[in-house]
């Protein structure tokens, strides 16, 4: 069960640093208030309206301000993973001194069972004080 728990995580942090590294932009062509086509990869199709002539004539027609707009929105990623130590204010280097000290402590161990008593005897058994006292333990 931990190996597949670490398996995950594992996975998981390597996936977060994967999208945080990445960046990408998305056009989107809009004409008028709608949304003609939006793109992640390559270059958004238009609608073909930009190319025709504007009329200054009263009838219906296309005007001098093109009703098309193109949008880019664009999402920039981390460019440096190693963040220094000499930028940390001296509260947040003795805080991760500190935590780094308490953490390492934890999986201190004795190197051997220590047993207190080992160099003394049991006194010797006179009687049994159960058996007198009839008192057991169920």
């Amino acid at each position: 069960m931990k190996k597949i728990f670490n398996k995950i995580l594992s996975v998981l942090m390597a996936s977060i640093v994967l999208f945080t590294t990445m960046s990408f932009a998305v056009d989107m062509h809009y004409c008028g208030d709608s949304l003609v086509d939006f793109s992640l990869f390559h270059n958004v199709k238009t609608c073909g309206m930009e190319n025709q002539q504007p009329q200054k004539s009263c009838e219906k027609g296309f005007s001098e301000k093109p009703c098309c707009s193109d949008t880019q929105i664009t999402i920039d990623g981390h460019n440096e993973l190693k963040s220094s130590f000499n930028n940390l204010t001296f509260e947040q280097q003795a805080f991760v001194a500190t935590f780094f000290y308490s953490y390492i402590n934890l999986f201190e161990g004795l190197d051997e069972n220590i047993i207190p008593f080992k160099d003394y005897t049991p006194p010797n058994l006179i009687r049994d004080v159960q058996e007198l006292n009839e008192t057991y333990l169920i």
